[in-house]
């Protein structure tokens, strides 16, 4: 008998020079191909055993060989799955280093450390009940083809797709192809598609994801996005969770039906902290999330979800953003404070240089766009939308998703406030508070609409700085408001608030350049408000403050002077200052300026303040005026004409202000 074995194989090895590829294919499912130019000898061992290029058969197992004129290329897998079965084809040069298993159409592939080279494993066809499970110690590619593949019935993992592999993973929706992943609602997994290792997406094809136990896509380390279309339609976590960094540079992602987060990036190594931002980003850890072209459209429903969320920085410089967050408030146990939804929000800081960002939260706290450090923006073009209510909780279920109290003497764990763009903290230490962070807006365009109870525009728990871009926002409260001073040094910011100050700083606040037009609520509130006892300083630029108060600005003074008057006036008014027949400075009321309104925030040491009926109350419905410009000399009279009505007025440089 084994003669007559080693006869045949003779025989075979003869033929194989004619032919391309020998296949040797082991039970139903698995085939090895080897190249015939490299298949020059067959080693048998008792009969029982051959070995062709380092790997050994048990003549037993061995169901199939057979020739052919296919092409072999080395550093190959190819998974062809059909309903409950799948079918596994290996590259020659891999066979004796990758142990696959093959149950239904769950796919096992284990590697052996001694690969030193990246394989490429190609999946496609189709199965209602399988996964793709590898382990590994080197780089390796997942490509995508037309694969349709549900886990139904974990065997070796709850994912779909699931790589053990630390190392760098490429996965490629091929182009022109469709592939669609949906994992188990039941094991361990933590991704509908995971990856021990670095997870970088490419090619131009489509990709769905599915994650019914928890996140879309999970990588262990950091994951880039360059050309490829990423759906989540569900997730029961975060649609993509990463640590180190996440990186998209192009393509398409769309985000929705997710549980938590839309995108959410930690720092990996949290006892050594981050590594700082490198070169290419090669072993960066920092938590940091990079948009930087290609179109990213996120809608979560979740409560006090991120849509954007990352431990280290956000930096934006191009692309395409979208994000709407509907979830309202909720209590945080673990922290004994409220949480809220966010679009954007990052534990340290965040920079924006361009792009198209479109955030929009509805729901209760919900905030566009918020950091615990530095907000910088230099360009692009950002809309912001909040239309929630303020969320108040003591975490003792008596959850308001409307609550419309004041604040005043309520402890700020127990709500947070609906906010357009939020930077920095401001943090009760004794009797005294500490400041950190700032907001800096330098250039692009900024528009921000907030319409909930208490919801301010755009707010510095420390400085704010504007040196230039066009801000206009459009608020329930403050329009702008900063905890300490405030800049503003160029750019165009208009600002309409319709229940309280359209700017307002809680330190000295400096005019120096710029066109300001800031128009504040009737009664007590004012177009420009500094805190008791802090000034107001105007050295350059254009300005029209509008309110219902002159009383918040204890003093104006600075080297360029300011025109203070009254009168009635209403959205789309031309306000303008003239010397003589000239023309120094002209203005147009916002359309969003209403002088109805008024919450009667008046502070304690604004005349009339509290509702009363003298000037400045919460019953005065008239619009004090203030204007300044170049060209005004103290003590000489200037035309200040409101509408058709003009009104002689005596330039100085102090004023009870605006």
């Amino acid at each position: 008998m084994k003669k007559t074995i080693i006869s045949i194989f003779s025989l075979l090895l003869a033929i194989v020079a004619e032919a391309q590829t020998l296949n040797v294919t082991v039970g139903k499912y698995v085939t090895y191909q080897f190249p015939a130019s490299e298949v020059d000898i067959m080693a048998f061992s008792s009969g029982t055993t051959m070995t062709i290029m380092g790997k050994a058969f048990t003549m037993s197992e061995i169901t199939g060989i057979y020739l052919n004129d296919a092409t072999v290329t080395e550093n190959t897998v190819g998974v062809v799955y059909s309903n409950s079965s799948a079918a596994v084809t290996i590259s020659g040069d891999l066979a004796q280093y990758l142990t696959p298993t093959v149950s239904g159409a769950h796919v096992s592939i284990v590697q052996s450390s001694d690969v030193a080279e990246e394989i490429t494993y190609t999946l496609s066809g189709s199965s209602s009940d399988g996964e793709f499970y590898t382990t590994g110690y080197y780089k390796a590619t997942i490509e995508l083809d037309g694969l349709t593949l549900t886990n139904t019935t974990p065997v070796y993992s709850g994912a779909a797709i699931y790589v053990d592999n630390g190392k760098r993973i490429k996965v490629k929706p091929l182009d022109d192809t469709t592939s669609t992943l949906t994992d188990a609602s039941s094991g361990s997994q933590k991704g509908c598609l995971y990856v021990k290792g670095h997870a970088e997406f490419a090619k131009s094809g489509t990709l769905n994801i599915v994650g019914n136990k928890k996140h879309g896509i999970k990588s262990g380390d950091y994951c880039s996005i360059k050309n490829a279309t990423i759906n989540v339609t569900s997730s029961a976590g975060d649609g993509i969770n990463c640590t180190q960094y996440f990186l998209m540079e192009s393509g398409t992602v769309s985000l929705s039906g997710i549980s938590d987060d839309g995108i959410q990036c930690d720092i990996d190594d949290t006892d050594t902290g981050s590594t700082g931002e490198t070169n290419d980003h090669e072993d960066e850890d920092t938590g940091n999330i990079y948009l930087e072209g290609g179109t990213l459209t996120i809608n979560s429903t979740a409560v006090a979800a991120k849509g954007i969320k990352s431990e280290g920085d956000i930096k934006v410089s191009d692309g395409t953003i979208n994000v709407t967050v509907s979830g309202n408030g909720e209590w945080d146990e673990s922290d004994q404070e409220t949480k809220a939804a966010a679009c954007v929000s990052s534990d340290a800081d965040i920079i924006i240089s361009g792009g198209k960002l479109t955030l929009t939260a509805t729901g209760s706290g919900g905030k566009g766009m918020k950091c615990d450090n530095k907000l910088t923006i230099s360009g692009g073009t950002i809309t912001v939308t909040t239309s929630g209510g303020l969320y108040y909780n003591t975490g003792n279920d008596d959850e308001n998703t409307n609550y419309t109290d004041d604040t005043d003497n309520v402890d700020s764990s127990y709500y947070s406030s609906p906010k357009g763009i939020k930077a920095g903290l401001k943090t009760e230490s004794g009797s005294s508070y500490t400041y950190s962070g700032n907001l800096t807006i330098s250039g692009g365009s900024v528009s921000v609409t907030t319409s909930g109870y208490n919801a301010e525009g755009i707010e510095s728990k420390n400085t704010l700085y504007i040196t230039g871009g066009t801000v206009t926002v459009n608020s329930y409260d403050d329009g702008l408001n900063s905890a300490q001073q405030m800049y503003l040094q160029g750019g165009t910011v208009t600002v309409t608030a319709k229940n309280n100050d359209g700017i307002d700083s809680n330190a000295n606040m400096y005019i120096s350049g710029g066109t300001v037009i800031s128009c504040g609520a009737s009664g007590a509130e004012c177009g420009l408000d500094v805190a008791e006892g802090c000034s107001l300083y105007i050295t350059g630029g254009s300005v029209l403050a509008i309110g219902g108060s002159n009383n918040s600005v204890s003093s104006t003074s600075g080297s360029q002077c300011v025109l203070s008057t009254s009168g009635s006036v209403s959205a789309n008014t031309t306000v303008t200052v003239k010397n003589g027949s000239t023309t120094l400075a002209s203005f147009t009321v916002p359309s969003t300026y209403s002088s109805s309104g008024g919450s009667n925030h008046a502070p304690s040491f604004a005349p009339g303040g509290g509702g009363n009926s003298g000037p400045g109350g919460g019953g005065n419905s008239g619009s004090n005026v203030l204007t300044s410009c170049a060209g005004l000399t103290s003590g000489s009279s200037y035309t200040v004409t409101i509408g058709s009505s003009s009104t002689s007025c005596t330039a100085s440089t102090t004023s009870s202000g605006m």
